[in-house]
């Protein structure tokens, strides 16, 4: 499925949450043709703006030998090491630095887009001009975990697109066998990062861009009676994509990725069965009887690039939907798209 790589940059942006982003940063630049070119691309735009704003930096414990005296004397350290016979001590104290774990995660990536061979050269020269303006930090091998430990606060929480960035730059990376260098795997080709990123776009593009329900994740409990309670915790969990809500209405949206919309049999297109048997499955098994329980609207929301479908069944007072995005066209459509099928005002 080859979507636009503008349409790729607002899938990103909604995804994680950081829509002030998307008429930010342009990026229909003329070396702006591939999934990785767009995130060096952001990398360079977001580096340009912190640069510029101010780069984070944290009081950090220093641990050193100095002359006379700074901060907390060390004395154990400082007789251990035959230090005082010449003036000189060891201690501990204070210093502001940007030698932080989110500078040295940004910085770490922007070397490693140098490693890849598939960056267009002219973006690899920016990328080389950013890097000779960086403060000195700490060589770091990222790993997953580091990540998660970024503390984000309201003075840095500006850090936490380009850390984004960071993270899918990582999470793309393969090692090749030359020392050093790696290769990228596309995510817009990887069915399973793309229904995550999917179904994130999907959910917070409703909790931003309408205002007529509540969005969430909903955790269902099984409607069964268990012979022993014990029993229940056998049961599968259940939890929606998308949750859409109001005092009158409400409908589950179960939003699926695959390369080809429809699964075919016999040269006929065809529903993925288990995808209408989990969202059947959520329809039959509401917490509670209201009303608008009763009559829940199921949706099967699928990308496109080409053929849109709008299937509608019913069971009992439930309307059961089946629609399909097209990723392939203007931002504007996708948007009046995305709202017509909740059936919102654009």
């Amino acid at each position: 499925m080859q979507i636009p790589i503008e349409n790729i940059y607002y899938l990103l942006c909604y995804a994680w949450d950081q829509v002030s982003y998307k008429d930010k940063v342009p990026v229909d630049a003329e070396h702006v043709s591939t999934p990785l070119d767009l995130l060096a691309h952001l990398m360079i735009q977001e580096t340009t703006l912190l640069l510029k704003k101010g780069i984070d930096q944290h009081y950090q414990e220093e641990i050193r030998e100095v002359s006379g005296l700074k901060g907390k004397f060390l004395f154990s350290q400082t007789v251990k090491n035959n230090l005082l016979l010449h003036q000189r001590t060891i201690c501990s104290y204070d210093e502001f630095s940007a030698d932080i774990l989110s500078n040295r995660i940004w910085i770490a990536t922007l070397k490693r887009l140098l490693h890849f061979k598939e960056v267009n050269k002219p973006l690899k020269y920016k990328i080389v001009a950013l890097l000779r303006m960086m403060p000195p930090v700490t060589p770091l091998r990222i790993t997953a975990a580091h990540f998660n430990e970024v503390p984000f606060n309201r003075n840095n929480r500006f850090y936490s697109f380009i850390l984004n960035i960071c993270r899918l730059i990582y999470e793309c990376s393969i090692p090749t066998e030359e020392e050093g260098e790696y290769l990228f795997m596309d995510f817009t080709r990887d069915e399973k990062k793309m229904a995550l990123l999917f179904e994130a776009f999907v959910r917070n593009f409703y909790k931003l861009e309408q205002h007529t329900y509540s969005v969430s994740r909903e955790r269902i409990k099984w409607q069964l009676k268990a012979k022993e309670d014990e029993h229940r915790r056998f049961l599968p969990r259940m939890e929606t994509d998308i949750s859409l809500e109001n005092e009158r209405e409400k409908i589950i949206i179960d939003t699926k990725y695959y390369t080809q919309t429809l699964t075919s049999h016999y040269d006929t297109d065809k529903i993925y069965s288990a995808n209408l048997y989990q969202l059947f499955s959520y329809l039959m098994n509401q917490k509670d009887q209201s009303g608008k329980s009763l009559s829940a609207t199921g949706i099967l929301l699928y990308p496109t690039i080409d053929r849109e479908y709008d299937l509608e069944y019913q069971y009992e007072q439930r309307p059961i939907r089946i629609h399909t995005l097209n990723l392939n066209t203007h931002w504007t459509q996708i948007s009046h798209r995305l709202k017509e099928i909740i059936r919102v005002e654009s």
